[in-house]
């Protein structure tokens, strides 16, 4: 059987204030042919469909359009969705009942008995071929909250190992089910140790000094695939062929400007084969003007000479630039708004950068030496600390007339 596995799509977000509908409906199209394409049989999607909790209906709308259409192009596609750390579990699987007589499997959260014990029966998913026989057992395991994996007693990891532990129970009780000639494979949700991040990664849940990390080791030895989801940059893990991130489809920062984002496509019987990866094209492009931070009147330069092409403005690129300042620039994104006036590009991002520090190490101030600053001295301080340089003497004399006018309102 062939298999499909993305992740991290985050239906609904904006990229820098900038609506990304038309992106995502352009991957979602590419998908649909993509899979007809490549003949798929099983599509596995491991966590965050949208970018928040509470979706616009507009996303809602894009995400079941999308299984209508992958559905209807191939009746025997199987489709396994997991719920991410950005989804709402009890949203994503309200239509579960009408979307299994498709063949759509949604796994939103952890079910567990009146007695506390996990239903890992809910989290199984047989994947059949077309004339009904179950060749794969999918450990579909979402992502996972304080009290959702077991509580181990004593342990010095109550999350690594309890997770570990929630696999290697999940595993156990589909490998009883297991017939001769069938496999088993898992999907996830989480972060793993020695991940390669992107920027918008250390805004997910790298936390408690990175105890929340999960190693390769804990997926039992007998998966053929691992199916992960959460960090944005496609990878495979522990040096492991077959534990993989397939990456967002979308670049989510700036730091994804040459980097190809991709799905993961593979053929499975009772072992692993053909395994590569199908790069997403590219719908909207990012540009970076300049290459590194530039004064500012180099800068201009540069966006003046920006050439116009032809184009809807949903497909113009965004646009992030790099400066280069000595101080304080008040009219900054005026500036560069004027430069780019008319250009068919998207200011998205102004990046700023200024000279070093030729302080060695950061001055500590005890609390004792701060009651004796005077409001001059906290000023010129910040100033330094923040553009590493002395305050010019016009600014000095504007802060010394408003501390005047202060003490007078004061008194």
């Amino acid at each position: 059987m062939k298999v499909l596995h993305t992740a991290d799509w985050h239906i609904g977000q904006l990229f820098h204030e900038y609506d990304r509908t038309y992106e995502h409906q352009q991957f979602l199209d590419w998908l649909v042919q993509t899979l007809d394409h490549e003949h798929i049989d099983v599509l596995l999607i491991s966590g965050d469909v949208f970018d928040i909790s509470n979706p616009s209906a507009a996303s809602i709308k894009m995400f079941y359009t999308f299984l209508n259409k992958a559905t209807r192009g191939n009746k025997n596609l199987q489709i396994i969705i997991t719920a991410g750390n950005h989804d709402s579990a009890s949203r994503l699987e309200a239509p579960k009942p009408l979307l299994e007589s498709s063949h759509v499997h949604i796994i939103g959260w952890v079910e567990k008995d009146a007695e506390g014990n996990i239903d890992y029966e809910k989290l199984i998913i047989p994947i059949k071929d077309p004339l009904g026989n179950v060749r794969i057992w999918c450990l579909a395991v979402p992502f996972l909250r304080m009290g959702d994996y077991p509580t181990l007693p004593g342990s010095e990891n109550p999350y690594t190992e309890g997770v570990a532990a929630l696999y290697k129970e999940a595993f156990e009780h589909a490998n009883r089910k297991k017939q001769e000639g069938q496999t088993l494979i898992a999907m996830g949700h989480l972060h793993t140790h020695h991940a390669e991040i992107t920027d918008l990664d250390t805004t997910e849940r790298l936390i408690m000094g990175g105890v929340e990390c999960l190693p390769a080791t804990a997926f039992p030895q007998d998966l053929k695939y691992v199916a992960l989801g959460h960090i944005h940059k496609a990878q495979k893990i522990g040096g492991k062929e077959h534990i993989r991130y397939s990456g967002s489809p979308l670049p989510m920062s700036f730091s994804e400007l040459n980097y190809k984002h991709q799905v993961i496509v593979f053929e499975l019987d009772e072992e692993i084969s053909n395994l590569k990866s199908v790069e997403i094209p590219v719908f909207v492009p990012l540009q970076r003007i300049p290459a590194s931070h530039q004064p500012l009147h180099e800068v201009i330069t540069l966006l003046e000479q920006i050439p116009n092409t032809e184009g809807n403005r949903e497909t113009f690129p965004y646009l992030e630039v790099k400066v280069l300042l000595e101080g304080p620039e008040p009219a900054l994104r005026h500036k560069i708004e004027a430069a780019i006036t008319d250009k068919n590009i998207r200011l998205a991002k102004i990046d700023t950068k200024y000279p070093r520090s030729t302080q060695e190490t950061p001055e500590f101030i005890t609390q004792e030496k701060l009651s004796e600053l005077q409001p001059l001295d906290v000023f010129g301080k910040i100033y330094q600390s923040r553009y590493h340089t002395e305050v010019p003497e016009a600014m000095l004399q504007l802060f010394k007339q408003a501390a005047e006018e202060v003490n007078q309102t004061a008194e």
